[in-house]
């Protein structure tokens, strides 16, 4: 695996080995091994994953304190517009987003560290999204910010939402109880 900083601090993507043949690939996706060689410290509590149509958007989710957690997401089937938005008060990137796809094909992974707004476009039909937590699922402390809040170009006119998505408060009027340094 190769690791790659982003301009967000704290968000990684992970380029894994892809082994092909003619039965197909195969992509180590976790391997605390390498993860504590390279003071990667994550400790997994709960998988899970979602299967969307095209043109789905899902996002932008967190957990806050104190149920808050690292999450690593990849897409074992189908393609992304990943997209993670910072909201930690006094980090250099306030505010700033990043996106990158991920798909099947690269087997591309994005750590995201505690105080990240977290979501994504599906590109294609029956996309399978998978992700890794290290703490468990908290109704009173999941929460998230408005997909269309923040100034990224989602390139969809009609997207398709829950209605919990559609309610989240917009970037501005988020009180974040994220302190860059603290996580």
């Amino acid at each position: 695996m190769r690791i790659i900083d982003t301009e967000i601090p704290g968000l990684k993507i992970l380029e894994p080995r892809v082994f092909e043949d003619t039965r197909g690939k195969f992509i180590k996706t976790f391997t605390d091994d390498f993860f504590q060689a390279n003071k990667l410290d994550i400790h997994i509590k709960e998988s899970y994953y979602s299967l969307s149509t095209k043109d789905v958007i899902r996002g932008m989710h967190f957990q806050t304190p104190p149920q808050d957690h690292v999450k690593i997401v990849y897409v074992p089937f189908g393609k992304i517009i990943d997209v993670v938005l910072d909201i930690r008060k006094n980090s250099p990137t306030y505010g700033n987003f990043f996106h990158l796809e991920l798909s099947a094909e690269n087997g591309r992974i994005l750590i995201i560290p505690k105080g990240l707004a977290h979501g994504f476009k599906s590109l294609e039909n029956n996309t399978n999204v998978t992700y890794m937590q290290t703490s468990c699922y908290a109704p009173d402390n999941d929460f998230g910010i408005h997909y269309d809040s923040f100034g990224f170009n989602w390139e969809i006119q009609n997207p398709k939402l829950s209605d919990r998505d559609a309610s989240f408060p917009p970037l501005q009027l988020f009180n974040s109880p994220f302190i860059y340094g603290e996580e």
